[in-house]
């Protein structure tokens, strides 16, 4: 099941499906009257009112009004979320370790409570600054390792266009992923899924079975975040 949606839930169908969701990796989504207390590098309350309360399988945890572009309270990847029930009443915590931080939300009423498992592998794309990236590999392909030949630009395959395809000086074949910013998980995977494309299938740029196992995956980015390290 891709998603789960209920309609003005009690609490404890609304814990279940917060709890169904988090097992299973998903982005959670409430419209509900809550109450949110904030303690960290500071302290914050905001009353009883009707929000939109998200919670990202990244660990991100967002409450949003009905204005501005920013949430007016929120949590950062890599926060640990949980829900529980105390008198009766739903409440919804984020922990953070480093800074210390402690978010949580008392639920009143929920309208709406959804999970949604989202598949989205793609990253943000400035205009000009990635294809300004690829022609100065094409021009100075040395900048990337001496030896390096490039020899396809966007080249297609089941999941996507790699952005440059070429071989080392020993002539193995190298998947070239380039990012105008820092790159983050989805770079990684998309990358993972090019190596996979030519790991698994007869590929016309590889002639020699042999050579199916000398693949090389690089990814160019100006910086790339923790969490697609790990």
């Amino acid at each position: 099941m891709k998603y789960k949606i209920l309609e003005n839930p009690n609490y404890e169908e609304t814990y279940g499906l917060i709890e169904e969701g988090l097992r299973k990796k998903a982005t959670i989504l409430l419209f509900a009257c809550c109450r949110v207390s904030y303690e960290g590098r500071a302290l914050s309350e905001l009353d009883y009112g009707e929000r939109i309360i998200m919670m990202k399988p990244d660990g991100c945890f967002l409450i949003h009004q009905d204005n501005k572009v920013d949430p007016v309270n929120w949590q950062p990847p890599k926060s640990r979320p949980r829900a529980y029930i105390k008198d009766e009443i739903l409440f919804l915590e984020s922990h953070r370790r480093s800074p210390p931080e402690r978010l949580e939300v008392e639920v009143r009423k929920v309208h709406y409570a959804s999970y949604n498992l989202i598949e989205d592998y793609e990253e943000l794309e400035r205009a000009g600054y990635e294809k300004d990236m690829g022609d100065m590999i094409w021009e100075k392909p040395h900048i990337i390792e001496e030896g390096f030949r490039p020899n396809v630009r966007e080249y297609a395959t089941e999941h996507g266009f790699i952005d440059i395809l070429g071989k080392d000086s020993e002539g193995n074949l190298m998947i070239l992923e380039l990012k105008a910013r820092k790159a983050g998980v989805a770079a990684v995977k998309q990358i993972r899924r090019y190596l996979t494309d030519f790991e698994n299938k007869e590929n016309e740029e590889i002639k020699n079975p042999s050579e199916k196992q000398k693949i090389r995956g690089i990814l160019v980015a100006p910086s790339i975040g923790d969490d697609a390290l790990e």
